[in-house]
């Protein structure tokens, strides 16, 4: 009979099943588990580990999809062959941490075909020419860039950029309440120590959010989406003193938080004045297709209000350029000022030069305008070959604004792990749904992908969608059959 040194930690932040997962693989690559040893039985695994039903279902149809296991109709799961890995003996795997594959036994991913992740985007649509002619014109002419610059970012970016989100997005503030950062999450890690109280995060949400907040300091609550956003409800009924929310473009559902629901929350924080704050990630707010977006919730709260403004050109020039930027409150600059002083600015002096031209002589504007267009054809052009190729086997949601969507198969379906797991083993790089979700995973919508479009390239709609249309169904199969 067959015995598993499977050993699962219920309070550890990785969800069992993938615990299992990772367990097994380890034990198929080592050679404690054969080629041809039958699984125990999913009732049986799950009574023996003390987990549900579900939990090892999860786990082994993770296992077949990337074909660790082969399931056998009315016969269960048998484990397949793994050659021994060069260099290494029977039975020695690495220990330690998870962040390397090969200590947690994940094996390398296949070559990518369709990059679906949320963070890509069309390096092709970045303006090269005007780009470098301002930065070369810069390196000529500005010398004194090479010196020490001051710590919230160079003034002539903080106020081009203070008049642009004006403009655009309804922030009222002054150059003096801008701090410009090499990225968000630098950004909130300054931004943290300031603030005091538990933070509320959405659920599903941002983890590099709840994972800065948490470094410094913060227990994270997590709280419920819905079709408005985060439930001011819930955050009611939390004690949390601070709220990290992306209202423009929820991430990952991709819901936009309405008037009503934004002064409910503009509402929770004026209740409590300088006890409670609001950290506003615009995410994704220059893409949205097919109505104006909504002003920011810091120009609804005014200058000195409750909300502290955060956002990035990640997107909407390239990750590569380094550059984030948030708006603090007037009444929480002393105590920047007192911390931060004698920092220095994380983000190049000629890269800031140059962005405050290209946002001051009307560059940015005209890029973004040509962006929507690119982004919006693809977007559609992705929309109607989804429909082409799965019918009314899947619903479609979160089109109007940013750059990814949600798939959800309808019907019964396996976990979207699952779904996911065959996706990558067929060339997609692309999220299940429940991957965001850091709390109550149980109410995630059952079989939906989050599929980022980014830097899809637009020929390749119709053939993504029938690749995933076969990896999809060929992983639907198999899981309806054990």
């Amino acid at each position: 009979m067959l015995h598993l040194t499977t050993a699962l930690d219920p309070a550890s932040q990785v969800p069992l099943y993938q615990q299992l997962y990772r367990s097994l693989v380890a034990e198929i690559r080592s050679g404690e588990l054969p080629a041809g040893a039958r699984m125990p039985g999913k009732r049986r695994l799950a009574g023996e580990l003390s987990v549900s039903v579900n939990t090892v279902d999860g786990a082994y149809q993770m296992l077949a999809a990337e074909g660790y296991l082969a399931s056998r109709p009315r016969s269960g799961f048998y484990v397949q062959e793994y050659p021994a890995l060069p260099g290494r003996e029977p039975g020695q795997e690495a220990s330690g941490g998870q962040p390397a594959e090969a200590d947690t036994g994940i094996p390398s991913q296949p070559l990518v075909r369709y990059d679906l992740s949320t963070s890509g985007v069309d390096t092709g649509l970045f303006p090269f020419r005007t780009w470098a002619r301002l930065q070369k014109e810069l390196l000529y002419t500005s010398p004194g860039l090479l010196a020490r610059g001051e710590p919230r970012g160079d003034r002539e970016l903080r106020q081009a950029l203070t008049s642009y989100l004006e403009e655009y997005r309804g922030v009222r503030c002054t150059p003096d309440q801008i701090v410009v950062g090499a990225g968000i999450e630098y950004l909130l890690s300054l931004l943290a120590p300031l603030l005091r109280g538990p933070a509320a995060v959405e659920n599903p949400g941002y983890p590099r959010a709840r994972q800065v907040l948490e470094n410094s300091g913060h227990i994270c609550r997590f709280l419920p989406v819905d079709e408005g956003g985060l439930s001011v409800t819930a955050l009611a009924a939390s004690d949390a003193a601070v709220c990290y929310v992306t209202p423009s473009h929820q991430f990952p559902t991709g819901v936009t938080m309405p008037a009503p629901r934004r002064a409910e929350l503009l509402g929770w924080a004026a209740a409590r004045p300088g006890q409670r704050y609001i950290i506003e990630d615009d995410y994704d707010s220059e893409f949205r297709f097919d109505t104006r977006p909504l002003p920011s919730l810091q120009g609804m709260a005014g200058a000195d209000g409750p909300v502290i403004y955060l956002s990035t050109v990640a997107r909407s020039l390239a990750p590569g350029i380094r550059i984030a930027y948030m708006v603090l409150p007037q009444h929480l600059l002393p105590a920047w000022e007192k911390r931060y002083t004698l920092y220095s600015g994380t983000v190049s002096r000629f890269e800031q030069q140059t962005l405050a031209r290209f946002i001051g002589e009307g560059y940015f504007t005209r890029h973004l305008a040509r962006s929507r267009v690119t982004y919006k054809a693809r977007r559609t052009a992705l929309a109607q070959a989804l429909t082409a190729a799965f019918g009314p086997a899947v619903r479609l949601s979160g089109l109007h604004t940013g750059l990814h969507l949600l798939v959800q198969f309808t019907g019964t379906v396996p976990p979207d792990q699952v779904l996911a797991a065959a996706a990558r083993q067929a060339g997609i790089r692309l999220a299940a749904l429940s991957s965001y979700y850091m709390a109550d995973s149980a109410s995630c919508p059952p079989g939906t992908l989050v599929l980022g479009y980014g830097a899809l390239e637009d020929g390749l709609c119709a053939s993504l969608a029938e690749t995933l249309k076969k990896a999809c169904t060929a992983a639907s199969e198999s899981w309806s059959r054990v």
